[in-house]
C-alpha cells in the first residue's frame, strides 16, 4: 500500500468554529464555559461551520445555542486547538477548531439547550484551568480583549501539572454543585 493510499483512507480531521464568550467583571476579564453533552466536561461553545455563514457568524450562532449568550463576535480567530471529539455511540474524531472572541452583550435567561448544559462565568485564569485541551487552555490563559492594555508579563504557555488543574477543576466543580 503506497502513502497515498493510506493517506486517503484515513478520515479527515473535521473542522469546526468556537466562540470564547467574555466579558469584563469586577475582578477582570470572566469567560464563559458550558458543559458538554455527552460527557460533560467544561467546553467553549463550539460546532461545525455552517453554508451561507462565516465561520465568526457560525461560532456567535453556536454560542446563542449552546449558552444563551449574544454579542459582538471577532471577525479574525483568536487562535485554534485540537481535540478528541468522543462520542457514546460512534468512534472518536480528532477536531481542529478555531475560536472567535464574542463580547457578550445578551444573556438570556431561556435558550435552546440549556436542558441539556450547565453554564458558568469564571476569571480568565480559571476558565482556562477548567478546560482540557492544552491548546484551549493557553488560548484562555493569554486572551486579552482587544483594545485593553497588555497585562503584566505574558502568563506561561501553559497549565503546567495535570494534578493542578484537576485540582483546580475538582474545586470548581465542587463550588459549582457540580
Amino acid at each position: 500500500m503506497t502513502t497515498k493510499t493510506l493517506a486517503r483512507t484515513q478520515p479527515a480531521e473535521r473542522r469546526q468554529v468556537a466562540a470564547l464568550p467574555w466579558r469584563r467583571g469586577t475582578e477582570g476579564v470572566e469567560i464563559l464555559l458550558v458543559t458538554s453533552r455527552e460527557t460533560r466536561r467544561w467546553v467553549t461553545p463550539k460546532g461545525g461551520r455552517m453554508s451561507g455563514k462565516t465561520d465568526a457568524e457560525a461560532a456567535a450562532l453556536e454560542a446563542l445555542e449552546e449558552a444563551g449568550v449574544e454579542g459582538v463576535v471577532g471577525d479574525r480567530p483568536l487562535g485554534s486547538f485540537r481535540y478528541l471529539k468522543v462520542l457514546k455511540r460512534r468512534a472518536s474524531r480528532w477536531c481542529t477548531v478555531d475560536l472567535y472572541g464574542l463580547e457578550v452583550t445578551i444573556e438570556h435567561a431561556d435558550w435552546q439547550e440549556r436542558a441539556e448544559r450547565e453554564r458558568a462565568w469564571l476569571p480568565r485564569d480559571v476558565a482556562a484551568q477548567m478546560v482540557e485541551e492544552p491548546d484551549l487552555q493557553t488560548l484562555i490563559a493569554n486572551f486579552v480583549p482587544a483594545g485593553d492594555p497588555p497585562s503584566s508579563p505574558p502568563r506561561e504557555k501553559s497549565v503546567k501539572g495535570a494534578s493542578a488543574s484537576a485540582s483546580a477543576r475538582g474545586f470548581w466543580r465542587r463550588w459549582l454543585g457540580i
